[in-house]
């Protein structure tokens, strides 16, 4: 869950996007680089879509969303110490003639984005193209999304590599 501001506390509440960076500054500085700009290259391209947080166990996870619900995801970006993935919710549905995609389950597949120009490629463009297509609930093509924190594990694995 969040943390909550302590009403008698003179520090105002930290907003989502401070709660981010935050999140973000744990990690390597180039995996804090490609996920702040593979975030920036999506939210420009969906400027409508929920981004919800979740700084859990094995991830930090911003799912781009057309709803607040996390089942209305069709995209979400992935960082742990060794890098960011680009993770596709129903993946497993997505045509993908070039292979792009790994995972092996009945739903979620991902990529590995080496920099944040990984997501311009045409390949990927489609794969992302064809996950908003197959969303439950459309996208609004007008309005703003939100930024929403939605869960912070206390307990969490490393997000830096170990030092030789």
């Amino acid at each position: 869950m969040p943390a909550r501001a302590n009403p008698s506390s003179s520090n105002p509440p930290s907003t989502p996007a401070r709660q981010l960076a935050g999140f973000l500054a744990r990690f390597d500085p180039p995996v804090s680089k490609t996920m702040r700009a593979a975030r920036a290259a999506l939210q420009k391209q969906f400027p409508a879509a929920y981004q919800l947080v979740y700084d859990n166990y094995n991830f930090l996870v911003v799912g781009f969303c057309t709803t607040e619900r996390p089942s209305d995801c069709f995209v979400s970006l992935a960082a742990n110490a060794k890098g960011v993935d680009l993770m596709f919710y129903y993946g497993a549905t997505l045509p993908d003639p070039q292979g792009l995609l790994h995972g092996s389950g009945n739903q979620n597949r991902f990529l590995r984005l080496e920099t944040e120009s990984t997501l311009a490629q045409p390949d990927v463009q489609s794969l992302i193209q064809s996950a908003v297509r197959q969303s439950k609930s459309p996208l609004a093509s007008t309005g703003r999304g939100r930024l929403i924190i939605r869960a912070i594990s206390a307990k969490q694995r490393p997000r830096r590599q170990p030092r030789p």
